[in-house]
């Protein structure tokens, strides 16, 4: 199936989340925390102002996002968990710094 977003959605894929026990007890993942942070896969084209005129997005595909516990709506899209969600309600871009960087390599 294609996918296209519409206006200012996003489409997001969820960071991949550690595995979480506590005293030796492992956590369904049902009961897990998901991540509030992810990657970018696929954004719409903005939204048009009053005049007509287009306004593009702040996010781009591969920007690593923050955003809040309770934003979007989970979809599976070709088998993956995806979120979908206004721009609005991003929270910030995660900005890799040299050091990250330097430390990834």
């Amino acid at each position: 199936m294609k996918f296209r977003s519409h206006h200012d959605r996003v489409v997001i894929r969820r960071a991949e989340g550690d595995v979480t026990s506590k005293g030796g007890i492992i956590i369904a993942d049902a009961a897990k925390e998901k991540p509030q942070e992810g990657e970018v896969v696929a954004v719409g084209p903005g939204l048009r102002d009053q005049s007509g005129n287009l306004a593009p997005l702040d996010v781009k595909v591969g920007d690593l996002i923050l955003f809040g516990k309770w934003s979007g709506t989970e979809v599976t899209i070709n088998g993956q968990t995806l979120l979908i969600m206004k721009e609005a309600f991003i929270m910030g871009i995660v900005e890799k710094t040299e050091a990250a960087a330097d430390k990834a390599a």
